[in-house]
This record gives structure tokens, C-alpha cells and sequence, in this order.
């Protein structure tokens, strides 16, 4: 893949109510307003690299607003101002229960939060440089708490959750380093020395029943197999646990057969939580993020591969041979969720050639859907919500030049223009507002974006980056009770930035997003794998989003 230009000016149409003219050139101290057409995020110096020393990263970002114009040829249309995010600090507010409740992942109800009108002001809370040369992030980061932040000697929901991610300069499958970044000021808690590949999204989730999480990736060189550390960085004993085809993609955590040992999928290989492996499919691929759901309702859960998914004792599920892309070996990309109305969920596959609904036991249902006629670069992740508030789910797609939402009778809900042709980057989504209609985000080569029901621009700021297989996060990262997005970059100001709204009206969300098939009742918030994990289309039914909290703790919905 080719490194895409460097950051530019992105010009975006803006015509939702929600849409302020400008953010504050720095509203800790004035509340000015400014009109620059570009941001520039970011903090100098060097980063301090441990929990109690000083060092702060916030950003000190100048120039939000902008009224520019676009050609047919770029990201959006012509007209109108565009958004950008300035930075603000931020403090943090610790919450009175530090333990999961019970009961977190079921029961599902509604949620008690709805923001005011015109709460939609974005800013940057903070931005990472990197640290020792390396200031490239080519994967989606990840969130869960990892350190005893206000010294109880506890690491639980009561310390500040962190943001961990893999740093480098090396390329996708060149070295890189874990980085363990303070989720309220963006502080450098640690970085492990270890090197993994930075091409490759780790998981994070107690592996071995200790109370604590851990992390697994792809080391470095590959020919190390997968990894594993514990909470503070120390190498955990852990395989020879080889991935023989792939130096690229995303590790998922699953207890696949409900015996309280966590499974560790990587591309079509599975692995013990001590990683021994336990079987692999004959077959492998690059840029691959695997996932597990029961398929089949008999309780357990089948490991996906896209094109196939495959029991917890290696037998297979279904196989459709005709979907997997020949294109570099790429395995498709799955995502679960109910899509038709019917009781069982639907495996909706992301491969080269288009999008493919599989039901539940492998059956075909639609195959090859291409909306914008663009062809060979369909193999994206993908984000299923609601995302007009009709309480049915829909899919957000990426292709070289557009991103969409789209109905799953195959109608458009919207579509933006993009720039991004070099990789495999997907969006997510969140109903920051709490109205029952979730804002979908995409980040390309260029730009990340916050995009209104209508596909109207509610926010892009500057981000560069080679869209491997990434997308943005969000997550209550400070503890706040206000969501937070985290978005990654390469060759520019920043490395890892996080954006909030500047009066965190924001509704609460999870303080956690463990994994690139993050489908949330996949790992409860203190980062423990359940045993038996909720079906997710039975409640949210969402993939590769997040879902607000209600003021028990536990997950919610809101009502729209």
C-alpha cells in the first residue's frame, strides 16, 4: 500500500442545526472564537514515562472554524463552513461504584441520560506525539483500565481508564511498541519494550482469571507468534502460539466453549489462554479481524472467520469458499448481529468484491452488494447501529472514495465522499446525544469525521494516516460520565488524540473497547471475558460500536 499525501486542508459541507459556526482559539482563556481553516493538534517535548512523574500532553490546538469551499473532486461538496476541534482541559470525576454490577450485560433497559439541545461542541482533550522517534498509529486504540490511578491499591472502575495502542516508524509490519497512555490527559503511563508488529490490533481482557486485565498481540519479528503481557507490561508466559500467514490485522478474546478459560482467535487460528493452539482452518489471510458468537443456539459460541465459521472443537460450521477474496489472501471481514427480524442472527461479511448477508447456519441471503459501483476494495470493517432512530440496525460501509450508511434492504440512508484509497479502515458509531440516533464517525487518509443522520458534517479535523485496519473508538475515557472518541494517526502532529465535548454534555458510554470486533457484551467493563456471553442482537444489537451506560452501571439503550 502507498502512503497517502500529507494533511491538507479538508473542506466539508455543513448543514445540520446542530453545526456551531466556530470552536475557541483557546477557550480556557478567552472564549474567543476563530475563523483558520485548519487545526493543528498537538504538544511539544519529550513524554514522561511513568504513572507519577509530570509531563503533561494536552493539547494547546489553535484554530477550529472554517468557511471554505470544495470541488465535485474532494471530500464532501461545495459550500458552507467546516468544524474543526480545538483543545481545552479537561478534569476528570470518579464514579461511586468501582465493580461491574451484576447483571451488566443483560436485562437490557433503557437509559436515563439525554443531552441538552446544541450539545454537539468538539474539542481535543488531548494528543499523543509519540515517544522516542516513534509517532505512527496504524491501529484502532483500545480502552480498559490498567493501572491504580488513585492509589487504593485496587485497579478497578474507580481509577481512570487508559488508552493502550502500539506506536512505531517501521511500516505495518515493522516493529513497534505498546504504548500505555493516561485516558484523561494523554500522560505516557509506560511503554513496553517488547516489540510487536504495529500492523496488528492487540486484545485486551483477563486471559488467566487473576482479576486484572492483559494484552495479546502479534510479536516482533513474526515469526515470535503471538504475545502476551500482563497489565504493567511484564511478558507473560505465553504459546509458541504461531500465526503463520498473517503480519497484519486484529486479535479477538472468547470463551468459546463456557469452561471459564478464555480462547484467543487470531485470523483462522485458536489458541488456549496460555497459547497453545488448538486448531487452525486451512486457511489464513492478511488484514483479518475474527469474532465468535452462538451461531446455532446451543449456548456456546462458534468462531467467524468471514467466509466461515467453525465449532470450538474445530469442526466446521459453515463454509462458503466462493466469498473469500483471492486478492493477497485477504479473509473477509464478519460482523453479527440480527438483520432480517427473524430470531437468529446474520453473519454480514465485508469482502473485496462487496458486501454478502450469510443467515445464521451459512445459507446466502444477498450477495455482492456494491452500493457506489466502486469494485476491489470492500474488504473494510463495518459498523452496524441504528442510525435513524427506526430501531432497526444499519450497516456503515467504506470504499476508496465514499463512506455510507445504508438500510440492510440495501437503500442509502447517506453517503460522504472520502479520501481513501490506500487501506482498510472501517467507522463506528455513537449516539452522543442520547436521542436514539447514533452519530456515525470515519476516519480516511485525511480527515476524521463525525457525520449527522442526513450525512451532514458535524466535525472534521486533520489526521493523517495509511487506513490499515483502524477505525476510531469512543469510550468514556476519563471517567467523566461523557463519552470520549480516540482516533489515530501517522506522519503528523499527533500520534493518538482523544476529542470530547468542550461541556462533556456527551452521554455516559462504557469505559471500555477491548478488541476490533468489539460488539460490547463481549467483555464486561472491568475487562473479564464472560463465561457465557449475552447475545448481543438480542439487546443492542450493534457490531463495532458503543453503548451508553445508565446510572446503575449497566448497559442501556436509549429510547429515541
Amino acid at each position: 500500500m502507498v502512503s497517502p499525501p500529507g494533511i491538507r486542508s479538508v473542506l466539508a459541507p455543513t448543514t445540520v442545526a446542530l453545526l456551531l459556526a466556530g470552536c475557541p482559539d483557546d477557550p480556557a482563556e478567552d472564549g474567543s472564537g476563530d475563523s483558520g481553516a485548519t487545526m493543528s493538534p498537538g504538544s511539544s517535548g519529550g513524554m514522561q514515562t511513568d504513572s507519577t512523574s509530570a509531563g503533561p500532553t494536552s493539547s494547546s490546538a489553535d484554530g477550529t472554524g472554517s468557511s471554505s469551499s470544495s470541488d465535485d473532486d474532494g471530500p464532501g461538496t461545495s459550500g458552507g463552513p467546516i468544524f474543526d476541534v480545538g483543545g481545552v482541559p479537561d478534569v476528570g470525576v470518579m464514579p461511586p461504584q468501582c465493580t461491574v454490577p451484576d447483571g451488566e450485560l443483560s436485562g437490557v433497559g433503557p437509559c436515563d441520560d439525554v443531552a441538552p439541545p446544541d450539545s454537539f461542541e468538539p474539542v481535543v482533550q488531548w494528543s499523543f506525539p509519540g515517544v522516542g522517534g516513534q509517532d505512527d498509529c496504524l491501529t484502532t486504540p483500545l480502552v480498559a483500565n490498567l493501572t491504580d490511578d488513585n492509589g487504593d491499591g485496587n485497579i478497578d472502575l474507580c481509577d481512570v481508564p487508559d488508552v493502550v495502542t502500539v506506536i512505531g516508524n517501521a511500516g505495518e509490519t515493522g516493529p513497534g511498541n505498546i504504548v500505555v497512555l493516561d485516558g484523561e490527559t494523554g500522560t505516557l503511563h509506560f511503554m513496553i519494550p517488547q516489540s510487536v508488529i504495529l500492523g496488528v490490533t492487540p486484545a485486551l481482557g483477563d486471559i488467566d482469571n487473576d482479576g486484572l486485565v492483559e494484552i495479546v498481540t502479534m510479536g516482533s519479528p513474526a515469526s515470535s507468534g503471538l504475545v502476551a503481557f500482563e497489565h504493567d507490561g511484564t511478558p507473560k508466559a505465553f504459546g509458541p502460539a504461531p500465526w503463520p500467514s498473517s503480519q497484519t490485522g486484529a486479535v479477538a478474546l472468547a470463551d468459546l466453549d463456557n469452561d471459564g478459560d478464555v480462547e484467543v482467535i487470531a485470523g483462522s487460528n485458536i489458541y488456549d489462554h496460555n497459547g497453545v493452539p488448538i486448531f487452525s482452518a486451512p486457511f489464513d489471510g492478511v488484514y483479518s479481524a475474527s469474532t465468535a458468537a452462538d451461531l446455532d443456539g446451543d449456548g456456546d459460541l462458534e468462531a467467524i472467520f468471514g467466509h466461515a465459521a467453525y465449532h470450538h472443537d474445530g469442526s466446521v460450521h459453515y463454509l462458503r469458499p466462493e466469498i473469500q477474496s483471492e486478492t493477497f489472501s485477504i479473509t473477509a471481514y464478519p460482523q453479527v448481529a440480527n438483520l432480517d427480524g427473524d430470531p437468529q442472527p446474520e453473519v454480514l461479511v465485508a469482502v473485496e468484491h462487496g458486501i454478502w448477508l450469510l443467515e445464521h447456519d451459512g445459507t446466502v441471503a444477498w450477495s455482492n452488494f456494491a452500493p457506489t459501483g466502486e469494485s476491489g476494495d470492500w474488504n473494510r470493517p463495518v459498523a452496524i447501529h441504528d442510525f435513524d432512530g427506526d430501531n432497526q440496525p444499519e450497516m456503515a460501509l467504506s470504499v476508496g472514495q465514499h463512506f455510507g450508511v445504508y438500510n440492510m434492504d440495501q437503500s442509502t440512508l447517506f453517503v460522504a465522499n472520502v479520501i481513501d484509497f490506500s487501506g482498510q479502515a472501517g467507522g463506528t458509531g455513537f449516539d452522543f446525544l442520547g436521542q436514539g440516533v447514533a452519530q456515525a464517525i470515519y476516519a480516511d487518509e485525511q480527515t476524521a469525521w463525525v457525520y449527522d443522520v442526513d450525512g451532514s458534517v458535524l466535525m472534521s479535523t486533520p489526521r493523517n494516516s495509511y487506513t490499515w485496519t483502524e477505525y476510531p473508538t469512543v469510550a468514556d475515557i476519563d471517567n467523566d460520565g461523557s463519552a470520549e472518541f480516540v482516533v489515530g494517526a501517522v506522519d503528523t502532529t499527533f500520534a493518538v488524540q482523544a476529542i470530547r465535548d468542550m461541556d462533556d454534555r456527551w452521554i455516559p458510554a462504557r469505559r471500555i473497547w477491548n478488541q476490533h470486533t468489539y460488539h460490547v457484551t463481549n467483555v464486561r467493563e472491568d475487562g473479564t471475558i464472560p463465561q457465557l456471553e449475552p447475545p448481543s442482537w438480542e439487546s443492542l444489537n450493534t457490531f463495532r460500536t458503543q453503548a451508553q451506560v445508565s446510572a446503575g452501571g449497566g448497559v442501556c439503550k436509549p429510547a429515541g
